[in-house]
């Protein structure tokens, strides 16, 4: 094994013990986990489906997107719409600089260090390769193992508001992105197939 990827593996075994750590449990494949193991599980898994010729830092920026969420939940800020906007913000910046701390524990190149920040603070979607892709993916992920789950928790939003809510995630991915989705390559939540194919036809 080369220097370089035994320092990927290491940087990966690092987010994976840290997000292993959450004790939010969520059960899925006949067995419980934690919450943000599954869904750094889940986004790596569409990533080698979507860009199996992604490099290491992206799979680490991948990997690490939702790192120690729980440590900053959403109801530590005013719950209006303000509020969620800098919940976000202040997010995006803890998980890019815990990301940022495990790949200098595990003895990663600035450089890769820097890219894996940029992403997941999610800085210049459209104009950076690497934050796009975390995008792409996100997206894409929440589609095919999330979305149903948040429909049935939001059962007072009509067609509409579902329709606004389709378009808005359709809208942040990049055009591959959205193929990707459309030949099959992932699994739509069957009851929401029409309303997805009416606000993205």
């Amino acid at each position: 094994m080369s220097e370089q990827q035994a320092v990927f593996e290491k940087a990966m075994e690092l987010i994976d013990a840290a997000n292993s750590e959450d004790p939010n449990k969520v059960t899925a494949d006949g067995r419980e986990w934690p919450k943000e193991l599954l869904y750094s599980m889940r986004m790596s898994d569409m990533l080698q489906r979507f860009a199996p010729q992604a490099d290491h830092a992206v799979q680490l920026a991948i990997r690490a997107q939702h790192v120690q969420r729980w440590k900053s939940p959403r109801d530590a800020y005013p719950m209006d719409r303000i509020g969620y906007l800098q919940w976000r913000k202040d997010l995006y910046k803890i998980q890019a600089e815990t990301a940022a701390g495990l790949m200098q524990q595990a003895g990663c190149s600035e450089e890769d260090i820097e890219r894996v920040r940029n992403a997941v603070s999610k800085k210049q979607i459209r104009e950076n390769p690497d934050t796009q892709m975390l995008e792409d993916v996100t997206d894409l992920v929440f589609i095919e193992h999330y979305m149903l789950a948040f429909a049935n928790k939001h059962p007072e939003y009509d067609e509409e508001k579902w329709l606004d809510i389709v378009r808005k995630t359709w809208k942040k991915m990049s055009e591959s992105a959205q193929q990707f989705a459309l030949a099959g390559n992932i699994t739509l939540p069957e009851p929401l197939v029409p309303l997805i194919l009416k606000a993205v036809g």
